[in-house]
């Protein structure tokens, strides 16, 4: 009776342990009442919501190919707001004669019609290729009958050479999830380095080596139930990296011999030195020699020779757009055409500097928009972009040739994403990025209150410094949409609309405006705000919860607004606003508001500054302050009396 007892007792332990065991890959079937929801539990204002998510990496031990499924099921709840969801994206990779190709895609547009639920494929009519790249295509699929309450479902297989790099998997992503996981199987003899970046727990989570596919593999598995879309904050350049996120990086095979791929920045240097499209590049200290610049050489003082060097290659060369740290046609190609990717243009640089006798350097970045180099795990895959890097004494000064207008120390934005890695041939060092140099916005109003009550004149916005650079990228790449912004931002009717770089490497854009909106009649006074169009309307630091992230704006900053308007005849100022100035006690943030009258015109100048380039989340609150002090001054209006 007792072995019974026991025996069942053991029995129940086993279901018990069963039944806490998470699966995974195990699709549920899909259900009716995911068409019968009409809001998000987790968050009700989604427009969205991921019903199933899973991302699949599996290497097969036979033919060292790389497996990338994918299996998404979302429901639609808002169309108008979840265009996102409407087309599938899927980028194919080729470099040389390798290749990646897609399989098994199936898509399908689930709606509700007269209470029986209608799936509609995506038929391969839907599909349309577009050429990103030398090196990248995408595959583009688009949804067919999507509209409220319509739930998506698509799912894929890419087969792939490329063991090197896992792609990245957002956890936190802008739409909620009910549910996703991540797998990564890959046989004992090839290791991967997992980057797990973030604040949340996986609610499952399986690391082991077991027998697969008929082999020995190790298998890395994390599922996330009720996740909520994650919450943008303002003044985050890139706020991937502060998402919960993982990728995989190759660490190391072995086929019989052992082979390290990111074990030490010191291996990436000497293996890049080696490599024929980075160092192989570096060595043709030929063609620096044959296209040295015209009395560069004569110039004694070593930093005005840098200067100059610089100055031919930004002069001389165009970029094509094309970012990553190794050439892709080559610097005599470059030569002979004048554009070259990012590596081609400054590794040229580098080459010509150090035939100047100058000690160059390539330093090795990953821009803002690629995220931030995984300093504990080295790897090639984290960098995208290659600037040139001279040592002053104990100090490095920066050049990135591929913008017109950047200088010495004084990069595109993009540019300044926290550290770098400097390849030098004897050591690698990791080097802390400080973009120190301030940007400046200059906004200049003069204008002319008319007798119909119009308000008419000129306006100039002008921008230097790192922020030229970053509004001219933004003009070249749609002239047309940057010019309509002037129109969309403010209540103004703005024509002749002139932007272009000036010689000091400004970029301004200057036109001419008229508004009937600006002043109110009220007897024989005339009501106005002297700031006119340019008056701070809002706190742009309006966040009510704490701030978890900080606050990075790229550049330290000034921002200059003067506006300057005739007061009209037999007219004068009932009383002026008040001026005022604020500070913080470190001097980190000013604000100033000074409004003066010169004979028959009133001038209204506000400035701000901003004395670094980020600041720690604590700082929310000062700034929060000050921009409400800003809004507040910003918004005074004055009276202005007819004489009797």
């Amino acid at each position: 009776m007792k072995k019974t007892i026991l025996l069942i007792a053991c029995s129940a332990n086993l279901i018990l342990v069963k039944a806490q065991k998470h699966e995974f890959l195990d699709f549920p079937k899909f259900s009716d009442a995911d068409l019968s929801k009409t809001k998000s539990l987790l968050d009700e204002n989604a427009p969205a919501e991921i019903l199933f998510k899973s991302v699949h990496f599996m290497i097969d031990s036979q033919t060292g190919n790389l497996h990338k499924k994918y299996f998404y099921r979302v429901k639609i709840y808002n169309k108008d707001k979840a265009e996102d969801w409407l087309n599938v994206e899927v980028p194919i990779y080729k470099l040389g004669s390798d290749q990646e190709s897609l399989n098994k895609f199936k898509a399908f547009t689930y709606n509700q019609e007269n209470g029986n639920t209608v799936p509609v494929k995506v038929e391969k009519s839907s599909k349309y290729k577009s050429k990103e790249s030398k090196y990248v295509t995408v595959n583009k699929f688009a949804f067919p009958g999507v509209k409220d309450g319509s739930v998506l479902e698509y799912q894929y297989e890419i087969i792939s050479p490329y063991l090197f790099s896992i792609p990245e998997v957002l956890i936190e992503s802008d739409t909620p999830s009910l549910y996703t996981e991540y797998i990564l199987d890959a046989p004992l003899n090839i290791a991967y380095n997992i980057n797990y970046t973030g604040e949340m727990v996986p609610k499952y989570k399986e690391v082991e080596v077991k027998t697969m596919y008929g082999s020995q593999y190790k298998t890395y598995r994390f599922s996330y139930e009720n996740v909520k879309g994650f919450k943008t904050e303002k003044f985050v350049r890139n706020d991937r990296n502060h998402r919960t996120k993982i990728s995989a990086e190759l660490n190391s095979t072995n086929f019989g011999t052992l082979k390290l791929y990111s074990s030490s920045w010191e291996q990436i240097n000497k293996r890049l030195h080696e490599n024929e499209d980075f160092g192989g590049e570096l060595k043709r200290s030929k063609l620096a020699k044959e296209n040295m610049p015209a009395g560069v050489l004569e110039i004694k003082n070593e930093q005005e020779r840098a200067n100059a060097i610089f100055a031919y290659v930004q002069k001389t060369f165009t970029w094509n757009k094309d970012r990553g740290i190794y050439t892709e046609d080559g610097i005599k190609k470059l030569l002979e055409t004048k554009i070259g990717n990012a590596a081609e243009i400054n590794l040229f640089l580098i080459m010509l500097l150090r035939e100047a006798g100058i000690k160059a350097d390539p330093l090795l970045i990953s821009t803002v928009d690629n995220g931030l180099i995984n300093l504990v795990s080295p790897n090639v895959s984290n960098m995208n972009f290659v600037l040139a890097a001279i040592k002053a004494g104990d100090a490095f000064h920066l050049y990135d040739a591929t913008s017109k207008q950047s200088s010495m120390d004084e990069l595109p934005l993009r540019d300044w994403n926290q550290y770098g890695i400097l390849l030098n041939k004897e050591k690698t060092l990791q080097i802390q990025m400080t973009n120190t140099k301030p940007g400046s916005t200059f906004l200049t109003v003069n204008a002319k209150i008319n007798e119909d009550g119009s308000v008419s004149g000129t306006y100039s916005d002008k921008d230097t410094g790192t922020f030229a650079m970053y509004v001219k990228d933004s003009y070249d790449e749609n002239p047309e949409k940057y010019k309509k912004q002037y129109k969309e931002n403010f209540s103004v009717d703005f024509t002749d609309i002139d932007s272009k770089v000036l010689e000091n490497g400004a970029f301004e854009s200057t036109m001419k405006f008229s508004s009937m909106n600006m002043i109110d009649r009220i007897g024989k006074k005339m009501i106005i705000n002297p700031m006119l169009f340019l008056s701070k309307n809002s706190n742009e630091f309006d966040q009510t919860e704490a701030r978890k992230h900080p606050i990075d704006f790229g550049a330290p900053s000034t921002k200059v607004k003067k506006i300057t308007f005739e007061i009209p005849e037999g007219y004068v100022i009932e009383e002026m606003p008040q001026n005022k100035r604020i500070v913080t006690e470190d001097k980190e943030i000013e604000y100033a508001y000074v409004a003066e009258q010169k004979n028959n015109k009133l001038e209204v100048t506000t400035t701000t500054k901003i004395g670094s380039a980020d600041y720690p989340k604590e700082y929310y609150p000062a700034f929060k302050q000050i921009w409400g002090v800003a809004s507040k001054y910003e918004n005074q209006v004055i009276s202005l009396i007819k004489k009797q």
